[in-house]
């Protein structure tokens, strides 16, 4: 299968870079959740998502971020080496590759910034669309329920970050 690596996000409107700087930043008004490279990761990510959503009264969102948040921590503990296979087993069992996956949320009304952080250095790939398979339509997924995504390169890793308006 055929897939094509997603360039890099450039040329942002200056709101919205500040908004991703002021995501991946040491310091700012963002929330923060470490995944753990655990099966049960995804669901708790997703649940701390949907409930900083609840507390900034944007719940009309959690459709959409509960999936968005769901496809790119999926995405991120499989392409990291921090993920387990159909079977449940880590496809990193001594752990060697250091947990550096985290989901962050800014809230600027109307709209909420996602972002994943992780140590790879790859760039998020789409692979053409194949309805028979069980994986790989994750990113086109990301792409339908957000207003824009991207990613960027970081030191020591990436960002992959989704955008959403609230109605």
């Amino acid at each position: 299968m055929h897939s094509t690596p997603i360039p890099e996000s450039s040329d942002l409107p200056e709101r919205l870079d500040a908004a991703l700087n002021a995501l991946v930043g040491p310091t700012g008004c963002t929330v923060s959740f470490t995944v753990l490279p655990e099966p049960e990761s995804v669901t708790e990510a997703r649940h701390f998502a949907l409930s900083r959503l609840q507390a900034w009264n944007m719940g009309a969102l959690s459709d959409d971020v509960g999936l968005v948040v769901s496809e790119l921590v999926t995405n991120a503990l499989r392409h990291s080496g921090r993920t387990g296979d159909t079977y449940g087993r880590l496809s990193d069992p001594m752990r060697s590759v250091p947990a550096a996956i985290r989901l962050r949320l800014l809230h600027q009304a109307p709209w909420l910034l996602c972002g994943i952080l992780d140590a790879s250095t790859c760039a998020p790939r789409r692979k053409e669309p194949d309805y028979i398979a069980e994986t790989g339509r994750g990113l086109h997924l990301v792409d339908s329920f957000c207003t824009r995504w991207g990613w960027r390169g970081l030191p020591g890793g990436k960002v992959v970050w989704a955008l959403f308006r609230s109605p």
